[in-house]
């Protein structure tokens, strides 16, 4: 019997996408279903009772929530000989150390979405700080693990998508504060995986256009 995969997803989420590159890293053959957050699917509500929220991986029935649990299932399901989490216990607590900096200390939103002034201001600064500790730690690597793309590369990416949206909002070039990091982005995108499931930077931008001028109408 066929294994069924389905990802429960809303396209510009960066935490949709981290899923969609790690079923892509391995092969997994899987449907994507696309939600409306404005009016949530049935098997949404069900497989996600708790947070209500994408992505949401369905594998043979059974559901998976939160991105980076996702990601790590992926990893301990499918494709053992090509790991996107190291092997040695220490550098795998590390990987899942960064992930987890990234969740917690990565605010798109705060920039994007801040009124202009002195908010926009303390989470634009706060974004590119953020931005510089993870480009520190990405020193003169190729990706975050070495020479290998891997867990923490996979949970950082999605968020390049959004580069331009946050530029644009918050006047400023990620080019000239993190180059380095903006060059590890374009390396990344040359990954097959990578590219499929990044959507297009300007179509991000539109999107954060049009839910602006439906907040401002509310």
């Amino acid at each position: 019997m066929a294994e069924e995969v389905i990802l429960l997803d809303f396209w510009p989420s960066p935490f949709g996408m981290r899923a969609k590159i790690a079923l892509r890293e391995k092969g997994v053959d899987f449907d994507l279903r696309e939600e409306d957050l404005s009016s949530k699917s049935p098997l949404l509500l069900e497989k996600n009772p708790v947070h209500k929220k994408v992505p949401v991986l369905v594998h043979n029935g059974k559901p998976v929530c939160e991105s980076l649990i996702i990601v790590q299932y992926i990893d301990e399901t499918w494709g053992h000989e090509s790991p996107l989490l190291p092997s040695h216990p220490y550098e795998r607590a590390r990987a899942r150390f960064w992930a987890d900096y990234m969740d917690k200390k990565i605010s798109v939103g705060g920039v994007v979405w801040a009124p202009t002034g002195e908010a926009q201001e303390a989470a634009k600064k706060e974004f590119i700080e953020c931005l510089k500790v993870l480009e520190g730690e990405l020193g003169d690597k190729a990706y975050f693990g070495g020479e290998r793309f891997g867990y923490v590369d996979v949970s950082l990416i999605p968020f390049y998508s959004w580069f331009y949206a946050v530029e644009t909002s918050a006047n400023l070039s990620i080019m000239e504060e993190c180059p380095k990091l903006v060059g590890w982005a374009k390396r990344c995108m040359q990954r097959e995986s990578v590219a499929m499931s990044l959507p297009d930077q300007y179509k991000v931008y539109d999107f954060m256009l049009e839910v602006r001028k439906k907040r401002r109408a509310q």
